[in-house]
């Protein structure tokens, strides 16, 4: 056994006896955002991607990733934040999702990447309802590590095109 599956397998008992997840956390207009990081695969600075025509807004294209065609989703766009061009600090966190038909492999872009928290089931709090019509329909939950808070992205519901 190579030492990443070591790795992973630790994190996963680690998980399970403690009900810990890590989160892989990044910055959206000044806000910080958290993704389970078993769900990542790799992190990869901007580049140039394929556009798709009629594809929707938040849909920015495709990139080849080793022989495998990744669509990339502009985070931004999909969670209805203003606009911004991308600098050197963007960077495209390549996740693999789960769905009941299978798992796809999706890059996300984002601002930056920020840091990585271990976080317990229970310090997740649940988004407080705003409206009959939840806009919050992307987050799964949210917890406050030191003085700030973080969102925790629900990939299901987000990656759901």
């Amino acid at each position: 056994m190579n030492s990443d599956q070591s790795q992973l397998n630790n994190q996963l008992n680690l998980q399970q006896q403690q009900g810990v997840k890590q989160f892989l956390t990044f910055i959206m207009a000044d806000e910080e955002y958290g993704v389970d990081i078993l769900t990542v695969q790799e992190i990869r600075s901007w580049e140039e991607i394929t556009v798709l025509p009629n594809a929707p807004e938040f849909v920015k294209g495709v990139i080849n990733l080793r022989g495998t065609i990744v669509p990339i989703i502009d985070l931004r766009l999909r969670f209805g934040l203003p606009v911004l061009d991308y600098g050197p600090l963007t960077v495209v966190i390549v996740v693999k999702v789960e769905f009941g038909q299978g798992s796809k492999v999706i890059g996300v872009a984002v601002d930056a990447v920020s840091d990585v928290y271990s976080i317990t089931e229970q310090d997740a709090k649940a988004v407080p309802s705003l409206s009959e019509s939840s806009n919050c329909e992307y987050i799964s939950g949210l917890v406050n590590v030191g003085d700030k808070m973080i969102v925790l992205i629900d990939l299901q519901k987000t990656m759901d095109i």
